[in-house]
């Protein structure tokens, strides 16, 4: 039970959108993209399988939505971190 989360989707894809339904970025395994930039906050996921993305974004309203690869269902754990 990987961070406490039953049923944990074993292999998400993240996806964030603007909020005109614009695809700002996606990942699907956080080290195929980002992945000194994510390791620099010390916030990396525990699993090389996790998504993770980093981006800053202006004030505004954003959707995340999180599939599995290859159609696969699971719970997902989503966090958002804010910096000054």
């Amino acid at each position: 039970m990987p961070l406490g989360v039953k049923n944990a989707l074993p292999d998400p894809v993240v996806t964030l959108y603007d909020s005109n339904a614009n695809v700002i970025t996606a990942n699907d395994n956080w080290k195929d993209t980002q992945r000194t930039a994510i390791e620099n906050t010390g916030l990396q996921p525990p699993n090389d399988l996790d998504a993770a993305i980093l981006v800053r974004l202006a004030a505004c309203d954003y959707t995340a939505i999180v599939t599995g690869e290859n159609g696969r269902s699971g719970v997902a754990l989503v966090e958002v971190y804010a910096t000054q």
